[in-house]
């Protein structure tokens, strides 16, 4: 495996777009949460605790906006073909959840089932994490046009691992395609709009009308953690992305953010320090996508 939570990750990067594939081990529990106002997803509303399936075998990013859904129909027939999936009379069903971003105003391809089935396969191939940066789903990603989609920078796909005490690891993939600027914990700017300091804030809704913002994250550790348990992982990861966007969560973006426990770590998990770190390794993460290598690595206390 390629990290301390079994994870696998592999990119198609298209002309302008891409997929991205986080394939997580066998029995893998999950949840999820949206609170952005303008999400492209689908198989996302099993991810509430109250719903019956509990594990996701794969969690699916494209560019291309709703027409890059398409990318979870290959990546759900490689994963049946390797024996993948939800039990039932008709053979495996996978559980992909997938989640888009809008790139198609500079995308010249939108991602296709052939490239969901490719990304999986990059995935099964993977022997280490790949680079973040843009590639995969972050490809076409743009960041700081909350002043103006003019002031617009590149944005990105960022993953950040993490270990912490207890042998708690983490995994977190972050494709950053937000309205707002990146920061770093002491609110520098690190990626930002290139509009003029006193341009004021929102200048009009038409630049946003279109949805075309939005910040996806997966966040996976090793930890043993029910659904409901994850579902509040999620939440936190919600708050490791208002750590890194200014502003977050607006109505033009489609945030969501998915919590996965692979649950190899043997023993209780000491939840609430769990929460807080995943909070942590969210925001580095959002912050590794406009980074020179798209990467980074912690060590949590």
């Amino acid at each position: 495996m390629s990290d301390a939570c079994g994870v696998r990750v592999g990119h198609v990067t298209l002309d302008g777009s891409g997929v991205t594939c986080v394939l997580l081990p066998p029995g893998t529990i999950a949840s999820g949460e949206v609170r952005g106002g303008a999400p492209a997803s689908r198989e996302l509303a099993l991810l509430d605790p109250l719903r019956t399936v509990a594990c996701v075998d794969a969690i699916v990013f494209a560019g291309g906006s709703a027409f890059g859904l398409a990318a979870a129909d290959g990546a759900m027939h490689e994963l049946a073909a390797a024996g993948r999936g939800f039990p039932t009379a008709g053979g495996p069903v996978p559980i992909v959840p997938t989640l888009a971003v809008f790139d198609l105003a500079a995308a010249s391809a939108r991602p296709s089932a052939a490239d969901g089935a490719a990304a999986v396969l990059a995935a099964m191939a993977s022997e280490s994490l790949p680079g973040g940066g843009r590639v995969g789903a972050g490809t076409g990603a743009t960041v700081g046009k909350w002043r103006g989609r003019e002031g617009a920078v590149a944005g990105g796909l960022g993953i950040a691992t993490a270990i912490a005490p207890d042998d708690v690891a983490f995994v977190v993939v972050a494709v950053v395609n937000a309205v707002g600027d990146v920061l770093d914990d002491d609110g520098r700017v690190l990626a930002g709009s290139r509009a003029p300091h006193d341009a004021p804030a929102f200048p009009a809704a038409e630049p946003f009308r279109e949805g075309a913002n939005t910040t996806l994250v997966a966040l996976v550790t090793n930890a043993t953690l029910d659904k409901a348990q994850c579902a509040l992982l999620a939440q936190h990861a919600h708050d490791g992305l208002a750590r890194a966007l200014r502003p977050a969560h607006t109505r033009y973006d489609g945030d969501a953010a998915i919590a996965a426990a692979t649950c190899a770590r043997d023993g209780v998990a000491p939840v609430d320090r769990i929460l807080h770190w995943g909070a942590l390794v969210t925001a580095a993460a959002i912050r590794a996508a406009v980074a020179p290598s798209g990467t980074t690595a912690l060590t949590l206390q």
